[in-house]
């Protein structure tokens, strides 16, 4: 069991959850991403560890509830638990002193951009920011991006924050005016990503993309995840799920991130007309965790 220390609403639909696992919090690097299950029947979802503070020994998950177990895991508190959280997972982020680096993060791909941004700025790099959201209160993880970027951009759709438009547009702009970047990272939309890789790939800057796709069991095992990059079949949970955006066939993963569309429609709509089950079953794991503290995988001190 894996105790909820503090849930927060960011936006609508978005909520920061900090999570106790000082196991994960110790060993997570920047692009690294864990699986959780809210309770024993529900369905494994892959979430980026936004932030790990090793000293409490706590993860910083933040959840956009689109589908059944994202909106069932948005219902929890703090003082609640999840019964699974595997982790860290994937490849870390490759970070060293590229330059100027530029990071584009669609929605909440803010979440997954920030802890690789906030390295970049470490390893030596100019970062220049760009945050792109529907409307200006699904813009998130502003604050912070910008106390670690050198130039930050924020674009909304409607324009009611920041400049309205794409997120592309400021990349294309700078790029129009030659000026000198000499690494893109680009985590948002399947459509956003792929954009992006057509903008930077006549100048030939190395460009990488963070691929969200289905996960199951995070380990290669199942297939899930299958993206076709550099003409050849790779899995995003253990060879990703950071991959050169030059090479990601962009086709073949809309196509895939759509097998499963319907059946995520209808999972939802049956939650939504009848969420008791599972808001119990999630309620039961809280319990569990309260009535026995040394199942709680998530406490110092617990057996590997």
């Amino acid at each position: 069991m894996f105790k909820i220390i503090t849930a927060r609403w960011l936006a609508p639909e978005i909520k920061r959850f900090r999570i106790l696992a000082p196991r994960i919090a110790k060993k997570q690097q920047p692009g690294q991403f864990v699986i959780a299950r809210v309770h024993e029947h529900g369905e494994r979802i892959p979430l980026t560890i936004a932030e790990a503070d090793p000293e409490a020994g706590t993860i910083a998950l933040i959840v956009q509830g689109v589908g059944k177990t994202t909106k069932l895991l948005n219902t929890l508190e703090a003082g609640d638990a999840l019964l699974d959280v595997v982790g860290p997972l994937g490849k870390p982020s490759e970070v060293r002193k590229y330059g100027t680096a530029v990071v584009l993060a669609g929605g909440v791909g803010a979440a997954i951009a920030y802890p690789t941004a906030r390295a970049l700025k470490a390893a030596g790099n100019r970062v220049i920011s760009i945050l792109g959201a529907r409307t200006r209160e699904l813009v998130i993880l502003e604050e912070e991006i910008r106390s670690i970027s050198d130039e930050t951009h924020v674009l909304t759709d409607d324009g009611s924050y920041g400049e309205k438009g794409l997120v592309i547009t400021p990349l294309q702009n700078f790029l129009a005016a030659e000026r000198p970047i000499d690494y893109v990272l680009a985590i948002g939309p399947v459509p956003m990503m792929r954009a992006v890789a057509e903008v930077t790939r006549p100048h030939g800057i190395k460009t990488v993309v963070s691929l969200n796709s289905i996960m199951v069991d995070g380990t290669g095992m199942c297939g899930g995840c299958r993206v076709l990059a550099g003409g050849r079949s790779q899995f995003a949970c253990v060879d990703g799920p950071e991959f050169d955006a030059h090479q990601v066939d962009f086709a073949v993963l809309a196509q895939r991130n759509a097998m499963y569309r319907e059946a995520e429609k209808q999972a939802l709509e049956s939650f939504l007309r009848q969420p008791e089950r599972d808001l119990h079953l999630a309620k039961e794991s809280c319990k569990l965790e309260e009535a026995h503290p040394e199942l709680r995988l998530g406490a110092k001190g617990a057996a590997p």
